[in-house]
């Protein structure tokens, strides 16, 4: 892969690992449709990385809060205070991605990842956004969530293991379904995403370090998580803007029409 074909992926992962349009999906789709060569799991990781760092720069104030409040909690063995008892609602919710990569990543990666399966689960994120977009009560914020809208969140996050389903999309949908505002759902979705993108990336890192990497593997990797980064963070920043005063329906438009033409190209093909 050469340093530009890398840049462009990591412009493409920011992007769209924080908007509700599937960052697996387009990192699938833009090097089939462009004849590029397959991003390998460890490229995708080190991505993954550089969004993680852009989710700990926006929010770099909530979690050192939600971190001390959660450690207080155990010194204590009290949960009063609404930032600890948001940290174990994370954890909660966190569980049921566990189970699914730990049980099915293999199952998944060897029987939906063909880009005509993925631009279909792209057009079913797609509807679920356009279907929880209307009919949620945008009502409650995340001071008032409680373990069942936890479980619900994290049983979706667990769903997006299946490419094409957008991590982003499918927890921001549950978090309407479950009667969220727009804004309140997508910062528990990017809050979300810390410990299962840490946890995954830390495991691909190690194991792409023992098996050695060399510079010329190395640059395009870094480069591309840099440019993962800057759009990441320019993404949760656009999206949080966006979604006070704004319907999600044209992610939902645009993952209908990418999905179809997916389809299109895969059966021309």
């Amino acid at each position: 892969m050469s340093t530009l074909q890398a840049i462009i992926l990591g412009i493409v992962q920011g992007l769209t690992e924080f908007l509700p349009i599937s960052s697996s999906a387009h990192l699938a789709l833009v090097p089939w449709v462009l004849g590029w060569p397959v991003p390998s799991l460890t490229f995708d990781t080190v991505l993954h990385m550089g969004t993680l760092v852009a989710v700990v720069a926006y929010f770099w104030g909530d979690i050192w809060r939600i971190l001390g409040a959660w450690w207080q909690s155990l010194r204590t063995r009290r949960i009063d205070n609404p930032d600890a008892r948001l940290a174990w609602l994370l954890i909660l919710a966190t569980l049921p991605a566990v189970l699914a990569g730990v049980l099915l990543e293999d199952l998944v990666e060897g029987l939906l990842s063909t880009p005509a399966v993925v631009a279909a689960f792209l057009i079913v994120t797609g509807v679920l956004l356009f279907v929880s977009d209307r009919v949620g009560r945008k009502q409650r914020t995340l001071e008032q969530l409680n373990t069942l809208d936890a479980v619900s969140i994290g049983v979706a996050q667990a769903c997006a293991i299946i490419p094409g389903l957008s991590r982003s999309g499918l927890t921001i949908a549950a978090g309407l379904f479950r009667g969220l505002t727009r804004e309140e759902a997508a910062r528990f979705a990017f809050l979300l995403a810390l410990p299962i993108t840490f946890g995954a990336a830390a495991q691909q890192v190690y194991i792409a370090a023992r098996a050695g990497l060399s510079s010329a593997d190395l640059l395009p990797m870094l480069l591309g998580a840099g440019a993962a980064l800057v759009a990441g963070y320019l993404a949760i920043r656009l999206l949080l803007g966006y979604v006070r005063s704004h319907s999600l329906r044209p992610f939902a438009y645009y993952c209908w029409v990418v999905g179809v033409a997916g389809l299109v190209l895969a059966w021309l093909r």
